[in-house]
């Protein structure tokens, strides 16, 4: 079926598409209806459903004959460590796992907090929860003890699974000393902890209190899937909010494996058997769905790798794991990409490699400027494919559909809504604009079966973020427009749309022409206050190692193209050689952060920040530019 035809269905009937979709996963109680519009704009999928997560992802595969396939391969360049784990090996570790959290008392309902590196446990510890319908939370290992402490308040855990460490390249991360610190500063206390000791760091256990991972499970009975409501959560998942408190978004469990499943064929064209890979984090909404989730969902074998895509030990170890795990389908953020190309711009690592067996490579995460997907497309000779969405969606809103129809790639866009998504762009007032007019990118309500129906204990805090500027939308954030073919373009976020003498630009825009001069790596433009203009936009240029240009030059002709490609309004003048950007550990770059330097104003250290001395080198960046100004 082509696309149109696809989307034109779900459009047509939504209730009796996804209804449809539903029939792929097993159910306890198969769902008599799809969506319950009683409390609207709070809307709530398959709602008398019963089912198990776990159950999906895990024991259904071994029931069907398939038990001795590789579920997980764990690849860990920074531990030298390799090996993999088959559907019923994983189904018996989850199940004692689950049994032991359930004698301690875990019921349906409780909350888990899971606080763990790159390794097979922490996918275990995720399902062992779903497995006895315990609610997890995954944060992020290495997080800073105030922000742990936040979200043990927060989602009130009975329990925590953490590690005794993470390994980054040449250092040790000490997880326990921070978990430690995090309970002794939250109000709320859980009632034990589980400590997964690495050999390459014991951790102090407190007695009473804290249970080494292996002990804790010796001997107990290994527990069943238990049935949940539709509706229940399967997890909170915590994303960084404005006001510095974080929102807890919810993910419902009927909903999230119905979309999933259908997303891993259609979106990723992979077959359960296939070997998929998102090179992410289970800290992140990628790990949860498409390193930990999805895959397993829908019968693929997952790779949990834990390393860097340059460092462990160079450039050429996202290609390594693909030619040695024959990687199909390959997920990472535009600026994983950057990073290898900055190191390897002629692509000689790419070449050691049989990457035969790759088909197709996917980016999110950022917006995915052209200049790298053409790079990454000549290098790898596979279409380079940019989609869009959000950890309040928990899957793509904008993509495209390859295993469904593969459409034309327009370099710069995300491609077209997928079946769920009704997309508007709107003006301030909510009106749709015409197309390729930048404007306020909207989804139409109800958002579909997955995606958050709300954020933990805040339904205020959900209306006001999400639902309250454009009645009857969804607001996403993101500022964007639509071509006359129905292609998405997402410009930047909403904050980022900056104000030059009156006229509205994309720092977006400014962006994809700074990153297409051949020596520019990265970069990225923010606006900065202006007496004059309002807004004025500035450029951070990182550069290629062996740059063929003085830093001088490449800001000139930077300048010079801005003014050419976008025009004098622009007024594009203030830019700076920078050797990296600041970035959120998933490589958001922290474009808000860098805008309250430069305007001179107090902020607070982002929770998320991968390298908080990168700041200080941004700061000196400024400096030689006048900023602040006095």
């Amino acid at each position: 079926m082509s696309y149109a035809s696809v989307y034109e269905a779900w459009k047509s009937d939504p209730e009796g598409w996804w209804m449809e979709q539903s029939k792929a996963i097993d159910w306890d109680r198969a769902p008599t209806k799809a969506l319950d519009e009683s409390a609207a704009p709070l809307y709530e999928w398959f709602p008398d459903a019963m089912v198990n997560t776990c159950w999906n992802a895990v024991d259904r595969h071994v029931e069907a004959g398939r038990g001795e396939q590789t579920a997980i391969i764990y690849d860990s360049p920074v531990t030298s460590t390799k090996r993999e784990i088959s559907y019923v090996e994983l189904r018996n570790r989850v199940a004692t796992l689950a049994g032991a959290l359930r004698a301690k008392g875990v019921e349906k309902g409780d909350r888990v907090i899971i606080y763990m590196p790159m390794i097979p446990e922490a996918l275990e510890a995720m399902l062992a929860c779903a497995r006895i319908g315990a609610v997890h939370s995954v944060v992020f290992g290495g997080f800073a003890a105030n922000e742990l402490a936040v979200r043990i308040d927060d989602a009130t855990p009975k329990a925590i699974i953490a590690a005794s460490c993470g390994i980054e390249p040449g250092r040790v991360v000490h997880y326990k000393p921070l978990l430690d610190g995090a309970i002794e500063l939250a109000t709320h206390k859980p009632e034990f902890c589980v400590v997964f000791q690495r050999e390459q760091e014991v951790a102090e256990l407190i007695p009473g209190r804290d249970y080494n991972w292996h002990g804790f499970q010796y001997g107990v009975e290994p527990a069943d899937c238990l049935p949940v409501e539709g509706t229940h959560p399967a997890y909170i998942l915590y994303t960084s909010g404005t006001t510095g408190q974080p929102k807890g978004v919810v993910r419902p469990t009927a909903g999230h494996l119905v979309a999933l499943n259908w997303t891993m064929k259609n979106i990723y064209d992979v077959d359960p058997g296939d070997v998929f890979w998102a090179a992410s984090d289970v800290g992140w909404v990628v790990g949860h769905s498409y390193i930990c989730y999805a895959p397993l969902i829908h019968g693929n074998t997952t790779i949990v790798f834990e390393g860097k895509p340059v460092g462990t030990p160079d450039a050429g170890t996202f290609w390594r794991v693909m030619s040695e795990h024959k990687v199909k389908s390959f997920f990472t953020a535009p600026t994983a990409l950057r990073a290898v190309k900055r190191e390897d711009p002629t692509g000689e690592f790419v070449k050691k490699y049989d990457l035969s067996g790759l088909k197709n490579v996917y980016l999110a995460g950022e917006r995915a400027d052209p200049d790298t997907i053409e790079w990454a497309q000549a290098q790898l000779g596979v279409p380079v494919i940019d989609h869009w969405w959000q950890t309040e969606t928990g899957y793509a809103i904008a993509a495209n559909p390859v295993g469904l129809e593969p459409l034309p790639i327009k370099l710069g866009s995300p491609a077209v809504p997928m079946p769920g998504y009704d997309v508007q762009v709107l003006d301030d007032a909510g009106h749709a604009v015409a197309p390729n007019t930048l404007g306020a990118i909207a989804i139409k309500l109800p958002l579909p079966p997955g995606t958050l129906p709300g954020l933990w204990n805040a339904e205020a805090r959900y209306r006001k973020s999400y639902l309250d500027t454009f009645p009857g939308y969804y607001e996403t954030g993101d500022a964007g427009m639509i071509d006359e073919d129905g292609y998405l373009y997402i410009m930047a976020r909403t904050d980022d749309v900056i104000n030059v003498a009156g006229h509205r630009l994309s720092t977006g825009a400014m962006e994809e022409v700074l990153a297409g001069h051949a020596d520019v790596a990265e970069c990225a433009v923010i606006g900065v206050s202006d007496t004059l203009k309002g807004q004025l936009p500035m450029g951070f240029l990182c550069l290629n190692n062996g740059a063929s240009k003085a830093p001088e030059d490449v800001v000139k002709e930077c300048v010079a193209r801005v003014r050419e490609k976008i025009g004098p309004v622009a007024a594009f003048k203030l830019a700076v050689v920078v050797d990296r950007l600041p970035k959120t550990r998933s490589g958001k770059i922290l474009r808000g952060t860098m805008v309250s330097i430069a305007d001179g104003k107090d902020y607070k250290m982002p929770a998320t920040i991968d390298d908080p001395a990168i700041l200080g080198e941004i700061t000196e960046a400024l400096k030689t530019l006048g900023y602040p100004a006095a």
